[in-house]
Parts: structure tokens; sequence; C-alpha cells
């Protein structure tokens, strides 16, 4: 039997980590971690407590009284913030709009960091987001770097909003381009490729073929095998 890892894989905002990563958690039998939807759950407390996401103190107190929890269900996961399921109010362009913001601050990341690094103990797991290879699992068997164009991640977040969010696709992609800039230029945890990561460009993938491609990935390296 091939031994569980522990699977890292970071990029940017629309690169398909999310959706990518429930499928072949679910294929492989291995616990699937979103960690951006534990930021997302923490803007939205913020954001709905009203207090100001640019004031570090007020963030920082406001911390202790938030109480973050990932659910596993069936088709995913339910994100609970203070018992209350949030998972479709942390997904609004509002909450898109401020995560980075909320996401660059230490003490978001030390608060959270310590949970996605605690819940990754046991094995078998696959985290997703900007900075799992590089500080949350740098002893990771495997780290990924999945992205794609501006173009390509700005029309797939537009294609989820579109029915939902009266906002155009350039709005979108704005605030994708915003995002790259944000998270790779933050003082905390910025995103990177680590040197060690297999880069896989999604541009051109369907969403089979890319489950496909880091499927293969993952059991090569839980017989130990290393990626070329």
């Amino acid at each position: 039997m091939n031994r569980r890892i522990s699977v890292a894989i970071d990029g940017p905002a629309g690169a398909g980590k999310s959706s990518i990563s429930k499928v072949v958690a679910k294929q492989l039998g291995y616990l699937y971690i979103d960690t951006g939807a534990m930021y997302r759950g923490i803007t939205w407390a913020l954001l709905d407590q009203e207090i100001e996401i640019s004031d570090t103190a007020a963030v920082k107190a406001a911390l202790d009284h938030i109480e973050l929890q990932l659910v596993p269900v069936e088709d995913g996961l339910r994100v609970l913030v203070n018992n209350r399921d949030v998972s479709k109010e942390i997904r609004t362009q509002y909450v898109t709009s401020h995560v980075s913001q909320v996401a660059a601050q230490k003490a978001v990341r030390t608060k959270l960091v310590e949970m996605q690094r605690s819940m990754a103990s046991v094995g078998g797991v696959i985290l997703d987001g900007r900075d799992i290879g590089s500080v949350v699992l740098p002893d990771a068997e495997l780290k990924v770097y999945l992205t794609a164009s501006v173009e390509t991640r700005g029309h797939r977040r537009w294609l989820e909003l579109k029915d939902k969010e009266d906002i155009t696709l350039e709005e979108v992609c704005r605030t994708v381009a915003d995002r790259d800039t944000m998270d790779m230029e933050r003082k905390e945890s910025p995103l990177i490729c680590v040197d060690d990561a297999v880069v896989v460009e999604t541009d051109h993938l369907s969403i089979e073929e890319t489950v496909q491609k880091l499927t293969e990935l993952i059991r090569n390296a839980e017989k130990g095998e290393r990626h070329g």
C-alpha cells in the first residue's frame, strides 16, 4: 500500500486550487483543507462586526472572539464562524475584495497557520493556499504551484459570479490582478513558487485533465518517486 503524504498546493487567486484539490482529495481518500476559506471566514467575521480592516490592533483583538471551524460534508466543506454557517457569504465579491488585506496581517496568519499545521499533522492531506509549501508545510512530500493567466483566472471567477452579482468581467479581472499584487508583495508570507514545486499551468487544461495531472503526481510521490 502506498504511504499517505502531505500535499501543498499553492498558486494565485482563481487558478482552480480549491475546486481541483477538492476533487483530487475525494478520489484519493485524502482530507482536503481549504485554507483560503479560512482566511475568507476571518474576513467575513471582521466585516460583519464592522471592524476597520486596516486597524491591525483592532483586528488582532477581534481574533480572540472569532471561532472558526471547517466541517467536512459530502460535497466539500462547510465554514462555520462562531457556529454560523457562512459558506456562501464568504464567496461574495465583497469578501473577495478584502481578503488579501486581512490575510496580509501577521496576527491573522499566525492564528490560521497554527490551525492548518495541526489539521495536517495526521498525513493524507491536501492543503491549498498561497504559502503552504513555503511556510505552512515546508516539508510536504509534494508541492504544486497551480497557475494560469490573469485573463483565464478572471474569466473563471466571472462565470461563477455573473448570475449572482452585478459585476463585469473587467471588474473581476482587475480584482484578480490586484490580489496578485497584494499577495506577492505583502510582508507576511508572500505568494511565491518554491524551488521544489511542480508548476502546473491550467490555461489550456480542463478540470478533468488537471485532476488527472495532480492525481498522477500524488501517486508517484506516494511511491517515493521524484517528479520530473
